[in-house]
């Protein structure tokens, strides 16, 4: 056992006994109604069980490791991408927080929560702080490689019949530049594997 390092120790254990979930019919259905639209069903930890393929094409590799809050902290590119990082990082950190009080031994937060906490100065920060919130139906500003800014807004839509799980949708002004933006980012991806799935591939071990 690591004795130096607890914190470690606990996080693998509880990524041996973590799984992933199933996504809900009912939600991927509503995702698959969008079909121009971006949207994704993750669960209580973030995790990205399914995504439409305009959604995976705006997020662009930042869902690569299987969840969209690890990148938020771990990845370099998320804090061009997301223009209101800070915005962005306290809405997520809250949703982990109001899981933890459903659930405080569940292994999958158990393992987001401590391998982010060994691994970013920043998250430690924010975790510590108690003025965080999150802010649903505000307009998000995304900075993407090939389409440029984009402002939209962020819908979470949730069901009595799947708990823990939510679908996330992303949706222009009409008539508007992100509008137009989000068109050509179709266009552009068209053909690209970012096909809805309700079974993404797992992410490597960490």
């Amino acid at each position: 056992m690591d004795r130096e390092n607890p914190l470690g120790e606990r996080v693998r254990a509880c990524r041996a006994s973590s799984r992933r979930e199933q996504v809900n019919p009912n939600l991927l259905r509503l995702m698959e109604s969008w079909s121009h639209t971006p949207a994704m069903v993750l669960d209580r930890c973030t995790t990205v069980l399914a995504g439409s393929p305009l959604g995976m094409a705006l997020f662009d590799g930042l869902t690569g490791g299987g969840d969209v809050v690890r990148p938020v902290f771990l990845d370099p590119r998320a804090q061009d991408f997301y223009l209101d990082w800070d915005l962005v990082a306290g809405s997520l950190l809250t949703g982990l927080r109001e899981a933890a009080g459903a659930d405080g031994d569940d292994a999958q937060l158990i393992e987001v929560v401590g391998e982010l906490s060994l691994k970013s100065d920043r998250f430690r920060k924010m975790w510590a702080r108690n003025d965080l919130s999150r802010e649903f139906g505000e307009p998000r500003r995304f900075r993407h490689r090939l389409v440029g800014e984009l402002t939209l807004r962020c819908q979470i839509l949730t069901l009595d019949s799947a708990p823990g799980q939510q679908l996330i949708v992303f949706q222009a002004e009409p008539d508007s530049p992100s509008e137009l933006a989000l068109c050509l980012l179709e266009r552009l991806t068209a053909g690209d594997p970012g096909r809805p799935a309700a079974h993404p591939e797992p992410p490597p071990d960490r």
